[in-house]
């Protein structure tokens, strides 16, 4: 993928791009946990998911959600992940419970690079690994892949990615008590 192109297809987020790839999706078997890893990025800061299964259901419930709830977000499914990974001109975070402590990680990933979080779903192939810039570990121990990417994009961005303006046909308001939902358009 040329540069012109990736550009093409994520979106930024901030001072950089922040897109997520999810590597090993099963429609059938995980078609919720990554809808939950693509939301999951969505609100708390990216820009962009790559799914290297093709979807196209996936799809239409993303594009649904952001045409919603608003927001830059892009989808995009049956990916080459290992096309992905080589073309990324930023960095590489693999998120897995081998990798480095994230409290250690940290301070050493760049910011304002064009940032890239691989997430698996089955067994990742040894190569990422290797290709990664980090394999950062949200602890450990086993766990969900959408919990160690919020955990990781919320501590990354320093909790900004929750505070961004999505201007969607939806909004929800906050409040101590109750439920207030606005429509437009």
């Amino acid at each position: 993928m040329r540069t012109a192109d990736r550009r093409k297809r994520t979106v930024k987020a901030g001072p950089q791009t922040i897109s997520v790839l999810r590597l090993g999706h099963r429609p059938a078997r995980d078609k919720r946990v990554t809808t939950h890893v693509a939301l999951t990025a969505r609100a708390f800061g990216g820009g962009a998911i790559f799914v290297s299964m093709k979807d196209v259901r996936l799809e239409a419930t993303l594009r649904a959600l952001v045409e919603k709830f608003g927001g830059p977000f892009q989808v995009r499914t049956g990916v080459r992940w290992q096309e992905v990974v080589r073309s990324w001109r930023g960095t590489i975070v693999h998120l897995t419970m081998y990798g480095e402590a994230i409290d250690d990680v940290l301070p050493r990933i760049p910011t304002g690079r064009d940032l890239l979080i691989v997430v698996g779903a089955e067994k990742v192939p040894r190569a990422m690994y290797d290709l990664a810039t980090f394999n950062v570990a949200v602890g450990n121990q086993p766990h969900s892949e959408v919990a160690a990417l919020a955990v990781f994009l919320d501590r990354y961005l320093k909790g900004r990615g929750l505070r961004r303006s999505f201007d969607g046909r939806i909004r929800v308001v906050p409040m101590a008590h109750g439920k207030v939902v606005e429509t437009s358009k």
